[in-house]
């Protein structure tokens, strides 16, 4: 029978990519696109002003690409990897074990990320400084969202997608997650042979999708490059400098967030931090160099089955699911970034709107779409349950993908812990092999 999941063929597109040093091309394209993009902006004025836009978005068209890319096929990649991990494990009890305990897993390590991004930007206030005093846009008037409006079973009940489709064309990837959980759940409970027609479809979803992967891989140098140029040409140098603080505290957090991970480990798993990190130093180079962690997904299972000896049926259930729905380092940073642009517009945040914020990231970052860029799109929800003005997102739109980077290698990071952790708490056997058609 043919593999159904035949994941070293996807795995090894992506390993030629980390040999190649991706990572490395990714920084010389961020250091030489900050560099051209001071040389375009407003202080140096090489290009006369009418025709930097014009420029820049030349520069820049390799990274729209990219994005779009990226974002074409995230949804049909997720859907088909969550399907074929699930229906992969073939026994319904030990799958709903293990998906309970994952979403436990998954709330409550981004319930921590997000006080902690909360705490660190609330002792730090990195938008109290006043270094962005001249470019903060005029607050429109809002008013925070009353946590007592909030009509809980309403919004529990419209997470199951009464039509699917249009969950995906609206990007509600936490609806989208739970119609592939269903379908996979589907798929175990039928016969074998009126399945595997679905799974090997599937299966050639997967292929097309980390083909055009490869594909959007291959510009993610120029795409840095080009954005960078953007992004510093039009806001100056000074502008983002003037973030430096905002940035630390972000790194800050996410440095936190991933000694948290340490410490997982150290206590509830035999796996030594220097075999994990050594395994895991690939994919979160990669992951950081594509800042997406649905575009890395079949590396993070192989790195988890073959490196950290996760069994084939958590690993391929907990990794696409995380990449979804652990997303704890897009938690955190949204949780600094809301209070920061509190800070920046001289807003107080009283302990109600607080614990708003708290609900409102850990409810967004569950079902953030894991493609460069959707993190700042999520803020705006965030923001706006708070009360905080959106249009202060164009102050930090600059360094957005920086720290896209960054967050997504956590992200990862945070995935492959759940992998090892979730394989040390399995009780019984799920017979993948033999389910999946694959001895």
């Amino acid at each position: 029978m043919t593999p159904l999941f035949p994941i070293n063929r996807l795995y090894a597109q992506l390993v030629t990519l980390v040999e190649g040093r991706l990572w490395a091309r990714v920084l010389v394209g961020l250091v030489l696109g900050i560099c051209v993009g001071t040389l375009l902006g407003p202080a140096v004025g090489v290009v006369p002003a009418e025709h930097v836009g014009t420029a820049t978005g030349w520069l820049a068209l390799p990274g729209d690409l990219f994005l779009r890319l990226v974002q074409m096929i995230m949804i049909p990649l997720v859907v088909a990897s969550i399907i074929q991990g699930i229906a992969g494990e073939g026994k319904r009890d030990g799958l709903a074990r293990l998906g309970a305990q994952v979403g436990v897993y998954f709330l409550v390590t981004t319930l921590v990320a997000v006080v902690l991004g909360l705490v660190a930007a609330l002792l730090i206030r990195p938008g109290s400084h006043g270094l962005l005093s001249a470019t903060v846009p005029p607050a429109p008037v809002t008013s925070a969202t009353d946590l007592r409006a909030l009509d809980l079973p309403s919004l529990i009940s419209g997470l199951l997608p009464t039509n699917p489709l249009a969950s995906m064309l609206a990007g509600e990837m936490l609806s989208v997650v739970i119609f592939a959980a269903i379908m996979g759940a589907a798929l175990v409970a039928m016969e074998r042979e009126h399945a595997d027609p679905m799974l090997r479809l599937l299966f050639s979803v997967q292929e097309i999708c980390m083909t055009v992967t490869r594909w959007a891989m291959a510009l993610a140098p120029f795409a840095v490059f080009g954005l960078m140029t953007r992004t510093v040409a039009a806001s100056g140098l000074s502008v983002i400098m003037g973030l430096g603080m905002y940035v630390l505290t972000v790194v800050l957090v996410l440095v936190v967030v991933l000694a948290l991970y340490v410490a997982v480990i150290a206590l509830a798993t035999p796996v030594s931090i220097a075999r994990f990190f050594s395994a895991a130093k690939d994919v979160l180079l990669l992951a950081f160099s594509v800042a997406s962690s649905a575009a890395v997904m079949p590396l993070t299972m192989k790195t988890a089955e073959e490196s950290l000896a996760v069994p084939q049926e958590v690993a391929r259930f907990v990794v696409p699911v995380g990449a979804i729905m652990n997303m704890n380092g897009t938690a955190a940073y949204q949780a600094v970034a809301t209070v920061f642009l509190a800070q920046t517009y001289g807003f107080e945040i009283a302990v109600p709107t607080l614990v708003l914020v708290v609900v409102t990231t850990v409810a967004a970052s569950i079902g953030t779409p894991s493609a460069p860029g959707a993190g700042i799109v999520v803020l705006a929800t965030v923001l706006a349950s708070a009360g905080i003005p959106s249009e202060g997102i164009a102050l930090i739109v600059g360094v957005d993908h920086l720290l896209g980077m960054c967050r997504t290698a956590v992200n990862v990071a945070g995935d492959l812990t759940a992998c090892v952790v979730f394989s040390r708490r399995r009780t019984e056997p799920l017979a993948v092999s033999e389910a999946a058609g694959l001895g």
